[in-house]
């Protein structure tokens, strides 16, 4: 909340922190206009979910830029230790649309525009307060994925570009609808596994109820949103529908194979081995060991994204009910292990099933339930006592 507030006082005062900015620069023409410019998704994961960018056009002027607040640099030092802990500044870039044009019809992907229809005044609160974002000392933010992204930043700085006007409360047909549910429309069918990396990362915030302005964390979602905004004073829509400036060529990504059959089939040869090790007294210590400490070294990860960083959406993550730290234990003492200890982690089991079944309190995976049944058969297992310890009659 503070965040927000911050963000809304810092729009709202930037057309007077450039005053000299604002001094300097030529003010638009008539004909000028700003629009929303929406990129689909593209072979990189991380422009699965597409992108957003304001245009400014002015002939006059000689000015056609398009703004982006999407930009990242690889180089940044320690990149990847800063991205895993919510700490990685993003930038606002400024480009010609000439250029930007040229790099997404590279990359083949497809590029919407909807013209805003802004009051001269309004479009020119909006021309400063970008070009004044754009300085050094103002350009770089604290990037978060669900609530400050490249499409948050464009719904913000139009929205607070308005004289007197506001947008009306937004109307759509998709209701009930949570960050997790808007994430699984852009990995449907091509992006299996990162969705299951992305649900064990995420946590019971994922899972609350949005507002149709929050749906606009995804640029996709905007671009439709802004379809049906209307303005306070005149009832009108706050920007024309979407027109295509490029449509996509780039090849359509592979169908993924589905984890949760994969891990139905492993659930299946794993209570095959189960039965063979009963009958046959057969040592699966190696495997109980490795699928333990598999377990354990995931359930650091989570710990860490939920304790030790920044990220919104990865507190409370009750995949720890099956990414259990207890695992280390189990691996280390197997058959030798507390039964206390082993009831306790099946009931953690069960109620992980419980929950991928019924979605709540939080929306797990649906390869949690055969991986939750693979973990349960090999703990039963290993309460039975240790046949090789047991003395010859």
């Amino acid at each position: 909340m503070r965040k927000s507030l911050f963000i809304s006082a810092f729009l709202l005062l930037l057309p007077l922190l450039a005053g000299a900015q604002e001094a300097s620069m030529p003010r638009l023409s008539d004909s000028a206009f700003a629009s929303l410019i929406t990129c689909g998704p593209g072979d990189e994961f991380y422009t699965t979910f597409g992108h957003s960018a304001i245009r400014i056009n002015d002939s006059v002027n000689n000015i056609d830029v398009v703004y982006n607040y999407g930009t990242f640099d690889f180089d940044t030092p320690h990149f990847y230790w800063k991205f895993a802990r919510g700490r990685l500044n993003y930038c606002l870039s400024r480009s010609s649309f000439d250029n930007f044009m040229f790099e997404y019809s590279m990359e083949g992907r497809a590029v919407w525009e909807q013209r805003l229809r802004l009051t001269s005044q309004e479009l020119n609160n909006l021309f400063i307060a970008l070009e004044t974002n754009y300085l050094p000392q103002y350009r770089y933010y604290l990037y978060d994925f669900f609530r400050d992204n490249c499409a948050t930043r464009v719904r913000d700085m139009v929205f607070h570009s308005l004289c007197h006007r506001s947008v009306s409360p937004e109307t759509t047909t998709d209701t009930n609808l949570s960050y997790r549910n808007i994430l699984y429309r852009s990995t449907a069918h091509c992006l299996l596994w990162w969705r299951l990396g992305i649900d064990m990362a995420l946590g019971l915030r994922c899972d609350k109820r949005c507002s149709n302005y929050e749906y606009m964390f995804s640029p996709i979602e905007m671009m439709h949103q802004f379809d049906t905004l209307t303005v306070s004073d005149t009832r009108q829509p706050l920007a024309d529908p979407a027109t295509t400036l490029l449509t996509e060529t780039r090849s359509p990504l592979p169908r993924s194979v589905s984890p949760v059959l994969l891990f139905y089939v492993l659930l299946l040869a794993v209570l095959c081995l189960t039965i063979l090790e009963w009958r046959h007294s057969w040592n699966l210590r190696w495997f109980d060991r490795c699928l333990f400490t598999i377990d354990f070294i995931l359930s650091l990860v989570a710990i860490f994204l939920w304790f030790f960083t920044v990220h919104y959406c990865t507190k409370f993550n009750l995949n720890i009910l099956w990414l259990s730290p207890l695992f280390i234990y189990f691996a280390i003492r197997l058959r030798r292990s507390n039964r206390w200890v082993v009831v306790v982690q099946l009931v953690m089991l069960f109620a992980a099933m419980v929950m991928t079944l019924g979605a709540l309190p939080q929306q797990l995976n649906a390869s949690v339930l055969p991986l939750a049944l693979i973990l349960a058969v090999r703990l039963i297992s290993n309460l039975r006592p240790d046949s090789s310890s047991t003395p010859s009659k």
